[in-house]
């Protein structure tokens, strides 16, 4: 499996309310999520995110509250994967049950900026910045994860449906 895209940028302590403000937390829609997916921090991530996209950020991505509702709004926008230095725990768990691919690697934060064009191989936990011409060694997905993710999240993985 693989993931590739343009890259949105952030730093650290992207916490769940900038993901995906409290105030439209009253629709467990993903579509409806997607459309404030970020707005708080980047006004434009809704207009310029294309489907396969990749989001880069620094450290502890996902702090917060424990909604589901973040890793929904990130994935229904079009985001392949999100690359981060560290994530909020809760965050990390969240994102697998819901079939969002994400990936620690604190080289490729630092290495990656916005707008590069990024490669992601989840078997080999490769991330390839084709701008720059630079590699980085993430953490491969072990293959229950990657079936999990194919499945497009644990409930359909446990359900068999996908």
């Amino acid at each position: 499996m693989k993931a590739s895209g343009s890259v949105f940028k952030y730093g650290d302590n992207v916490d769940t309310d900038v993901i995906i403000p409290a105030r439209y937390l009253n629709s467990s829609d993903p579509a409806e999520l997607a459309e404030h997916c970020m707005e708080d921090i980047d006004r434009d991530f809704v207009k310029k995110v294309k489907k396969g996209d990749i989001i880069v950020a620094d450290k502890n991505f996902g702090c917060g509250s424990s909604r589901e509702h973040a890793p929904i709004a990130i994935k229904a926008a079009g985001v392949s994967c999100v690359i981060a230095e560290t994530f909020a725990r809760i965050f990390y768990r969240n994102a697998i049950n819901i079939g969002l691919p994400i990936v620690e690697c604190p080289e490729a934060a630092k290495g990656i900026q916005a707008g590069d064009e990024v490669e992601v191989d989840f078997d080999s936990g490769i991330i390839t910045n084709k701008t720059r011409g630079t590699s980085f060694q993430g953490q491969a997905f072990p293959e229950f994860m990657q079936k999990i993710i194919k499945a497009e999240g644990l409930v359909n993985y446990i359900n068999g449906q996908k």
